[in-house]
């Protein structure tokens, strides 16, 4: 037998490219989307563990969060971003306010939707709410769950009850003390953001009697009932629950389970959304990978997929509304109101009056309609203008209604702009020579007001980059 040579122990450059061919097969399979949707399950087990033990209602913080909560138990959304906690990105956002959580953090009976059915003491005396989120392989907690959200707890701590000192409550085994002590340094401008709003900080006062105070759990950090009920002395809690355990290296040791699985669905869900997945789970769940795509494609096309809410009008100002699509069956849209259609579809402006109480504005999809709307606006503001202020009918009862395929993005847009263009700060129709120049922090106020009245808004960043565009430089 030869002696080994060096060329026998040395991988051959096509035996190199083979093994890693065969590493990221591995790794491909080991992320497919039956491992996604087992995971998905194994982590929503745990989170109604956690509701169970605390007996507190369950938020989700969109858009991971709805993957893992049943809808049943789910009470409410939240809008709270890890970009707004990433070191050195730190941000108190006053686009997604989330002050619709203080009514249900301070609600003795808990649940803020009691027409739902819940296995859950309903009449818990420690009012509270459990925050759900997920995060990415390697990380213990989302950022929104250990800076966004105690930073939100402290700027609102700080605008409701000033005359008490407030710490940043940050969680130690996460975030270091350097990171907390910087982010403190900037809780003053934050707070000044907030208050720029004008917004009634006695009413938002009322739902609440006592500072809040984040709490966290995750799957390796318990947290017990008799923990919050000491912390509720003092403070309203606010569960920060990540639903995922931590992997450390790589997740192909994990026999399949992966961290933060419903997080990134635009990469692996073809489509699948939360509520799809939790209306038809025990049927995914049983179906081979190969035969994902025919059965999403099935499922999609059998489904509303612009969700349960969107068919739900919401007065954002005034005779002002927003809504899905699907709304344009609603009673106040059938009786004689102003309706405004954002459709996916592109066309040229000079079909979009369809008479006068009535535009069907086609805008494209996704970052090309939040292009298209900056010149799409100044047509649809002054159609608005003109229905509002024609001399016949009953002026008082008028209603406007703005609609996209979501009812959170482009219609919000839109309603923003109008109440901006059209309306002055007394709620009355501006005249024609009485628009002046528009601020940042003005329209800032306005987009504050309307968060406010409608919390599951979601106006993307191009959408809003858009109406301030127009809105500042309308006049050139």
């Amino acid at each position: 037998m030869p002696p080994t040579t060096l060329a026998d122990v040395i991988f051959s450059e096509q035996a190199n490219h083979n093994f890693s061919k065969i590493l990221g097969d591995l790794k491909r399979s080991n992320l497919s989307i039956t491992n996604r949707l087992r995971s998905i399950q194994q982590d929503a087990s745990f989170v109604q563990e956690v509701a169970e033990t605390l007996q507190l209602p369950l938020v989700a913080n969109e858009r991971c969060g709805s993957w893992y909560i049943d809808p049943a138990l789910k009470t409410a959304s939240a809008y709270f971003k890890s970009t707004d906690g990433h070191t050195n990105q730190w941000k108190f956002s006053t686009r997604r306010l989330n002050l619709h959580l203080l009514e249900l953090i301070g609600k003795n009976d808990g649940y803020a939707s009691p027409s739902l059915s819940h296995p859950f003491n309903t009449n818990y005396p420690y009012p509270s709410c459990i925050i759900v989120d997920s995060t990415r392989r390697g990380k213990r907690m989302p950022d929104a769950l250990s800076k966004t959200i105690p930073i939100w707890c402290s700027v609102l701590n700080h605008a409701l009850f000033p005359s008490t000192s407030h710490p940043l409550y940050i969680p130690p085994n996460t975030v270091s003390a350097s990171e907390r002590s910087q982010i403190t340094a900037y809780l003053p401008s934050f707070l000044s953001s907030l208050l720029s709003l004008n917004l009634n900080l006695d009413a938002l006062r009322s739902h609440i009697r006592k500072p809040l105070r984040p709490l966290w759990v995750t799957p390796e950090d318990t947290l017990s009932l008799d923990s919050v009920k000491l912390v509720s002395e003092d403070a309203h809690p606010v569960i920060c629950c990540t639903s995922s355990r931590r992997v450390v290296g790589a997740e192909i040791s994990e026999g399949g389970y992966i961290q933060g699985a419903g997080d990134d669905t635009e990469n692996w869900a073809l489509g699948l959304t939360a509520r799809i997945f939790w209306d038809h789970k025990e049927q995914l769940l049983s179906t081979s990978e190969g035969d994902f795509p025919g059965l999403i494609h099935d499922l999609l096309e059998e489904t509303d997929a612009a969700g349960e809410d969107a068919g739900q009008l919401t007065r954002v100002a005034g005779g002002l509304f927003v809504g899905g699509l699907s709304a344009v069956d609603d009673a106040a849209v059938k009786e004689g109101a102003c309706v405004v259609t954002l459709g996916s579809k592109a066309t040229e402006a000079e079909t979009w009056v369809k008479g006068g109480l009535r535009m069907d504005v086609g805008l494209g999809k996704s970052k090309v309609a939040s292009r298209n709307l900056r010149q799409a606006l100044p047509v649809i503001c002054e159609f608005v203008h003109g229905y509002l202020t024609r001399p016949e009918g009953d002026a008082e009862g008028r209603r406007v209604v703005i609609l996209c395929e979501t009812g959170k993005d482009l219609s919000v847009g839109v309603a923003l702009a109008i109440y901006c263009w059209v309306f002055d700060d007394a709620g009355g129709i501006r005249p024609e020579d009485g628009r002046g120049e528009f601020t940042k922090t003005a329209i800032r106020v306005r987009l504050g007001r309307i968060m406010t009245a409608m919390p599951n808004a979601n106006p993307s960043r191009a959408t809003l980059q858009s109406v301030n565009s127009w809105l500042m430089d309308w006049r050139k």
